[in-house]
């Protein structure tokens, strides 16, 4: 699709000769003869670039710029002037203009600046999009009492630059909410580095906090830089701290007292300004008592103390959850939202989640995959969950579900792919028995054309009816 542009102009020789030079570029031109045409014209169809004259009637383009970029603070404008000056274009600039153009005009400078600042625009346009998923992806869902108190918090500590120990169950979000104290900081926009403790061996996890230099030990064929100096200016995660041997957490201890290090093998300290935050699933209270965490590590880290509350004290949340996860896999792996049925919505919310948020994720990424059809029904709710229906235990507890053999949802797959192709045998398989082998009928009732359908029996090693 081709760029749009607003030409603003009360001149109608620059208006009609930018207008022809554009469109022969493959540009969509509109235009407009004064201030006041340009913001109704903008505002019902905002453009993705604005040629405006500074130079107009009753209101002039500076005055235009200012309530466009009121209504619009990403609006990309650039200005056109033939009385310039450098007081004017400054003026232009600072009220949020991309560039400023002296006339007379030269039709091959315009192209060409034309093709720079939708250039940019468009750059700026996919940041700001990537920026706006991340920021889903990493969103804290929930509108439950625990979930409102939980992000008191987390604005209350964003902005200062103390140390944070979140605390709580496995699969409950300790890193979204350490990323989120990250983004309420001064230090949003600077690196924030994640470090799974729990998954380094001891052997090497000193050089992933400092790094090392080069022939510090076997295999350290070059330097390199490690979390601390990654993360400087910025913030570091330290993930299942609790995980950390004694002898690391000397280290770290040490390196958070004077904001500085040596890289394994070396000798020069390094100065870094980090904010570190830590989290664990464990009682560091309890690890404290046994010898196995540094009483003075945790003073260090727990300055702010943030516990992330179980989804099972949150049940009033599911619903929510279960919408964002079901968004998330939908403009991810393209697949098709659906819908829940209020019955298999009960399931999911009088169920515990032992695996907590992480759980919830993962079951609904199966289910958009696994389920026929855009509903989930209540059986299929309980198959996910390997839950027996209603009435086959007491309706006051949850306590004595059994579960219910599910092959399909509980076999291991290497990839989403296997996944897929396992239930796509399977689901055409049982449609081709239902329609008697009848290759047309069963395409039909899949909603595919029968060569597609003779694509996926030879591609899925469906097995036919054996011949007569």
């Amino acid at each position: 699709m081709s760029a749009s542009i607003l030409v603003v102009d009360d001149e109608e020789a620059i208006v009609s000769s930018l207008s022809s030079i554009l469109q022969d570029e493959g540009y969509e031109v509109s235009v407009a003869k004064s201030g006041a045409e340009a913001l109704k014209t903008y505002m019902a169809d905002p453009p993705d670039l604005m040629l405006l004259d500074i130079w107009m009637p009753d209101m002039d383009g500076l005055e235009t710029l200012r309530r466009i970029r009121e209504f619009v603070p990403t609006a990309q404008v650039m200005v056109m002037s033939g009385h310039g000056s450098i007081e004017t274009a400054v003026k232009a600039i600072k009220l949020g203009a991309y560039d400023y153009i002296e006339k007379p005009l030269s039709l091959e400078n315009v192209t060409l600046r034309v093709k720079h600042a939708l250039e940019q625009y468009r750059l700026e346009e996919e940041n700001r999009s990537l920026r706006t998923k991340v920021q889903r992806k990493f969103e804290l869902v929930g509108q439950s009492p625990a979930m409102q108190q939980l992000r008191q918090l987390i604005d209350t500590a964003g902005p200062t630059n103390s140390r944070v120990l979140v605390g709580g169950e496995n699969g409950t979000g300790k890193e979204l909410v350490a990323r989120a104290i990250h983004l309420q900081s001064a230090r949003a926009d600077r690196p924030f580095v994640a470090v799974n403790c729990a998954a380094i061996p001891e052997t090497l996890i000193e050089s992933e906090l400092f790094g090392h230099e080069k022939g510090s030990f076997s295999g350290a064929t070059s330097m390199k830089r490690g979390q601390f100096e990654q993360a400087d200016s910025g913030t570091l995660f330290l993930d299942e701290i609790g995980d950390m041997s004694l002898n690391t957490q000397a280290k770290v201890l040490r390196a958070l007292q004077e904001q500085q290090f040596t890289r394994v093998g070396g000798t020069k300290l390094l100065k870094v300004d980090v904010r570190v935050l830590a989290a664990s699933n464990k009682d560091l209270m309890k690890e404290i008592e046994k010898g196995a965490f540094r009483e003075d590590l945790y003073y260090r880290l727990n300055v702010v103390p943030i516990v992330v509350p179980p989804l099972r004290e949150r049940h009033e949340d599911i619903p929510l959850l279960i919408r964002h996860f079901m968004k998330l896999h939908a403009e991810e792996q393209g697949l098709r939202m659906k819908e829940v049925t209020p019955e298999a919505m009960n399931v999911f919310q009088q169920y515990e989640w032992p695996g907590n948020i992480r759980e919830l994720r993962n079951l609904i990424e199966r289910l958009m995959i696994m389920v026929p059809g855009n509903v989930i029904d209540v059986a299929q709710a309980m198959t996910s969950l390997q839950v027996k229906p209603p009435g086959a235990v007491p309706a006051a507890t949850n306590a004595t579900i059994q579960p219910v053999v599910s092959p399909l949802l509980t076999q291991p797959y290497d990839s989403l792919r296997d996944a897929r192709n396992a239930f796509e045998k399977e689901y055409i398989g049982r449609k081709l028995r239902e329609h008697h082998w009848n290759i047309s009928r069963t395409a039909e009732d899949l909603k595919i054309e029968r060569s597609h359908l003779h694509r996926k029996i030879k591609l899925l090693d469906v097995e036919m009816r054996p011949e007569a």
